[in-house]
């Protein structure tokens, strides 16, 4: 690999840059939370060759999420179900509002 392709994976926010113990100390929580987050499968990171942990800026943004639920005094497990749920209701009205927008764009139908 090239450095100039190994540099644009720096824009990339699901490519698994951050080890754990860098992730936790991003996100001002433990290792054993991240670990948590994994068991609970809010997300799963990916594996270096050596078999350490390995976190996108993608899923630090879900872990920071769940962290602010827990502080709050939401359980792991509810914080975990919530932000998975929230992801859902984004995805829906993401794909409703490409919906409207074919809709709008489409011509009328031809009247009788």
């Amino acid at each position: 690999m090239t450095a100039d392709n190994s540099f644009g994976r720096l824009d990339d926010d699901d490519y698994p840059a951050y080890t754990m113990g860098r992730a936790a100390e991003m996100i001002g929580t433990t290792q054993g939370f991240l670990r948590a987050l994994g068991e609970a499968r809010l997300i799963t990171p990916l594996r270096s060759e050596g078999g350490h942990r390995r976190y996108s800026r993608y899923q630090l943004r879900i872990a920071a999420r769940a962290r602010e639920l827990v502080d709050q005094g939401t359980p792991i497990e509810a914080a975990c179900r919530i932000i998975i749920l929230e992801d859902q209701l984004e995805e829906a009205q993401r794909i409703n509002a490409e919906y409207r927008r074919a809709a709008e764009s489409s011509p009328p139908p031809p009247s009788e």
